[in-house]
């Protein structure tokens, strides 16, 4: 009885509610994917420090969310959903980045993120991080996504693919940062090297409009100081 007990158990509300919506994104939307390779040398190499200059725990993730957000204000039709044979366009940036909680994954949200600081996101990630762990988000707190971040990096996950959200028409998806011998300059030097791919709905986004999107994200990355 008691292993039976361990093999089975029900779904909380809120794993019924992602998986329900979760489904219906995957069904409905006629996503294509794309994957790039960013040298975040330069930017581990910096993010203790620039942590410390900064009062808050910088972390790969805030660098990515930051990007994110950037390369969204340069190609806002990422943020596009299709509305009754519409494409509109959101008002703003607001980053949805995945976190396991004991009640299953939820999605808190780093609203208008291009028009903060490296060191305002850094703090406002570690908050709705602990917030979501604690099981303390308000709602507030996981409202207004239009453009979503997934990184798997901390489990050791080298590359995979996001489902695009329901409300959303674009998902980031980060692996682990690992060390690469790569070619610099015609010699092999020990390089850091991040795998990230878009999982994108093709109705409202063109595969080449994609692709610039993903490059300047992996630009950024790799000039970690137009980040700051």
């Amino acid at each position: 009885m008691e292993d039976t007990a361990k093999r089975n158990f029900p779904l909380t509300r809120i794993q019924r509610l992602i998986g329900e919506r979760m489904l219906k994104a995957k069904r409905t939307k006629p996503c294509f994917y794309v994957k790039a390779k960013a040298d975040m040398t330069e930017l581990m190499t910096i993010r203790r420090k620039l942590g410390k200059a900064l009062g808050a725990k910088v972390t790969s993730n805030t660098f990515f969310i930051r990007a994110l957000a950037l390369a969204a204000s340069e190609f806002p039709a990422m943020l596009g959903r299709l509305c009754d044979n519409r494409i509109v366009i959101a008002d703003e940036i607001n980053v949805g980045f995945a976190v396991n909680s004991p009640q299953g994954l939820v999605v808190p949200v780093i609203r208008s993120a291009d028009k903060k600081t490296l060191g305002r996101i850094a703090a406002l990630d570690e908050l709705l991080t602990n917030k979501a762990r604690h099981n303390r988000l308000a709602l507030t707190d996981i409202e207004g996504e239009t453009i979503a971040l997934s990184n798997l990096g901390a489990y050791g996950i080298d590359s995979f693919i996001g489902i695009t959200p329901p409300q959303t028409s674009t998902i980031l998806s980060a692996g682990n940062v690992v060390r690469t011998i790569v070619p610099v300059h015609g010699c092999p030097e020990m390089r850091k090297i991040v795998e990230l791919s878009l999982a994108v709905d093709h109705r409202v986004i063109s595969g080449a409009y994609a692709a610039r999107f993903l490059s300047f994200i992996a630009e950024q990355l790799q000039n970690p100081k137009e980040l700051i």
